[in-house]
């Protein structure tokens, strides 16, 4: 960080890369649900803060910052709750003039489940909740007695169930009866999630496009680089429109957010146009890949299964296409179509 508390946004990614060195990809089990270890090494580079204001417990920087970071860790397949923490928890929690908790401590977030608050305690089942049982803090829309809130629950007490996603993340739930929570206005807390889930997958896409570049370009059939064939060049070509598609509705989105602008459309964009190319980049890339990709020791393999799993949370294509539509339906389009970009 310089003296004015701005960071260099490429030292943060070098310095997140020389971490994940020394974590490579984990095969998640039930008896190791995350990377305990890597999240301990990003606390200690004050990484799990980055994009939180000093003044509140965090980091400092700006919001490319903690994409910067968030992004560098999607493409390693870092198994911490950094995305949820940094892009969606964190800062709808200050948002809502809430204390942000210590930022060492794992803080998610959970945007299913039937809940409510009463009084300042939260009951109900949280549902489908990002690392369940690894975090220590919980964000949660709830019903009030005038309409929804956002709720910040202490669950490091609590046990979670053991769901987990196809990549093996946790995503358990907790029964919260009469749970003492802060309360706060909910925000913008859905779409800042489904910002993130997209940031995730554009970044993942984005790697694994280059991996199957380099894999097509090193690997020899028929006295040729696979490269070399017309139908795997038109198959490379299909990913890289799809990834870079993607990451101009993403960084649209970002910058939205940054301009402080109404997030809601540009992260519906974002995240409809992400799923929708995970059909594209993933099927493709293990076509050219072949059967090693789908082994759990291929670094193809732990992404694959994030990109396949990101997909369907924090709201699939369908649920956000139909907020789309939603806002493109009236007389007048064009507000909704200028929220987009």
């Amino acid at each position: 960080m310089s003296a004015d508390g701005a960071y260099d946004t490429e030292l943060v990614v070098a310095t997140v890369r020389e971490v994940l060195a020394g974590h490579p990809p984990l095969t998640l089990t039930p008896d190791r649900r995350w990377d305990a270890g890597l999240w301990a090494e990003l606390t200690e580079a004050g990484l799990t803060g980055v994009g939180l204001p000093e003044e509140a417990g965090g980091s400092g920087g700006e919001l490319a910052d903690a994409v910067a970071v968030v992004a560098t860790l999607a493409a390693g397949a870092g198994a911490v709750p950094v995305a949820e923490q940094l892009l969606v928890a964190g800062p709808t929690v200050l948002a809502a003039g809430l204390e942000l908790p210590p930022v060492d401590e794992p803080l998610t977030v959970g945007v299913s489940g039937a809940l409510r608050v009463e009084d300042g305690r939260v009951s109900g089942t949280a549902t489908d909740v990002a690392w369940a049982g690894a975090a220590r803090h919980l964000v949660v829309p709830a019903e009030g007695p005038d309409g929804e809130v956002l709720a910040l629950v202490d669950v490091g007490d609590l046990p979670a169930t053991d769901a987990v996603n196809l990549a093996g993340e946790p995503r358990g739930s907790y029964v919260l009866d009469g749970a003492p929570a802060r309360i706060g206005p909910v925000g913008e807390l859905r779409a800042r999630y489904a910002l993130a889930r997209a940031v995730q997958l554009s970044a993942a896409a984005e790697t694994v496009l280059a991996w199957t570049v380099q894999y097509a370009g090193e690997r020899v059939q028929f006295g040729r680089p696979l490269a070399k064939f017309q139908g795997i060049q038109v198959q490379l070509a299909q990913m890289a429109g799809e990834v870079t598609a993607v990451a101009a509705l993403v960084d649209a989105a970002v910058q939205r957010l940054e301009r402080g602008e109404p997030l809601e459309l540009a992260a519906a964009a974002a995240k409809v146009r992400a799923g929708a190319a995970v059909d594209v980049v993933a099927r493709l890339a293990h076509q050219v890949h072949g059967a090693i990709g789908f082994t759990q020791e291929h670094r193809l393999y732990h992404l694959t299964t994030r990109m396949w799993s990101w997909r369907d949370e924090a709201g699939n294509e369908t649920t956000w296409a139909r907020v789309l539509g939603a806002a493109v339906a009236g007389d007048d389009p064009w507000p909704a179509l200028v929220g987009v970009l």
